[in-house]
């Protein structure tokens, strides 16, 4: 029993790390589309973020600086979008496959010029890194059943972009549905040319709504290489921005469902890891390949067919071009 509940806490710990930066991402996502303007350059500006992050805690060996630096790289190539999208009023999608492209190119070229190591930053140091949060109580709690292995395997230990980002969830709800600018955020989306008339500027808005973007994205990269990894690698995003985008259209553009999502896609993940090797019942050891792909499979299942019509923001990825 024990050992059960051990191995099932381990599960669902290694999905809550696995889903941060699927959930930074995929708000990150959120707020942009909510404001009309479709960002599938998420991936890009993740793994600009991973790449800044890295090198910057390499060098300066302070992760907070890398953080900073992550955070900065997100935002600039999302006003680099902004500025295609909103105020040159170009195709939204070409924007951001664009911007996948230049940094899937351009970080291992960036690392391999500044630091020779073959296109990724070398490994960083602990104290390089993000920490994580030790709780305090945990030798007291040990010996409680349940609640001990709870609170020694769920709750300690966790980075601290962990807890960010669950407190970005939380608020998230409240700015989207609660606040004056998540009601304006959602109208330009919607009807742009109404906000418009209500004396509110469509590209001031949406370039706000990139601008918290920048910062998820940055943060979700920075995560990757400075919090779960110790270095950047090249494409260690691994597709994690696009299944941030499934994530996104499955929970329907509302922030629960695409919690929920991210977890499903993220638990998907780590019982890949723990099922390579592994001789099932009947079927033996199953190839790695195939276990690998079960999150992406589980993406494509979803999409197809199993969660209805998603129906995007009215407005999402049509340029507003205001009347004269």
């Amino acid at each position: 029993m024990e050992d059960a509940l051990l191995l099932a806490l381990q599960l669902l710990g290694a999905t809550i790390r696995v889903a941060t930066p699927l959930v930074l991402a995929a708000f990150a996502g959120m707020y942009c589309e909510r404001a009309g303007v479709v960002d599938i350059g998420l991936e890009g500006k993740m793994l600009a973020g991973a790449f800044f992050a890295a090198a910057v805690a390499s060098v300066t060996v302070n992760p907070w600086l890398g953080l900073l630096a992550g955070i900065a790289a997100g935002v600039a190539l999302a006003m680099v979008h902004g500025f295609a999208c909103i105020t040159h009023n170009g195709n939204q999608v070409v924007s951001g496959m664009a911007i996948n492209i230049l940094v899937a190119g351009l970080a291992p070229s960036l690392a391999y010029a500044w630091f020779q190591q073959g296109g990724q930053t070398p490994l960083l140091p602990g104290q390089a890194r993000i920490p994580s949060v030790e709780l305090p109580g945990v030798e007291a709690l040990a010996g409680v059943p349940v609640l001990g292995p709870i609170y020694r395997e769920l709750l300690n230990g966790n980075n601290i972009l962990i807890w960010v980002t669950l407190v970005l969830v939380i608020a998230t709800q409240w700015v989207l549905y609660r606040s004056r600018f998540g009601l304006r955020l959602r109208a330009v989306g919607e009807n742009p040319a109404a906000v418009d008339t209500a004396g509110l500027s469509v590209a001031k808005l949406r370039y706000q709504a990139l601008i918290v973007t920048g910062v998820l994205t940055g943060m979700a990269g920075a995560y990757l290489s400075t919090a779960h990894g110790a270095g950047f690698v090249r494409d260690m995003t691994a597709g994690k921005g696009y299944l941030a985008l499934a994530a996104l259209i499955f929970g329907k553009w509302r922030p629960g469902p695409t919690l929920f999502a991210c977890l499903l896609f993220a638990f998907t993940d780590a019982v890949q890891v723990r099922l390579q090797g592994v001789e099932l019942p009947v079927i033996g050891v199953v190839p790695v390949q195939f276990i690998q792909m079960l999150p992406y499979v589980l993406t494509v299942l979803l999409l197809a067919g199993f969660v209805g019509k998603a129906i995007a923001p009215k407005a999402s990825g049509i340029p507003y071009v205001k009347e004269r």
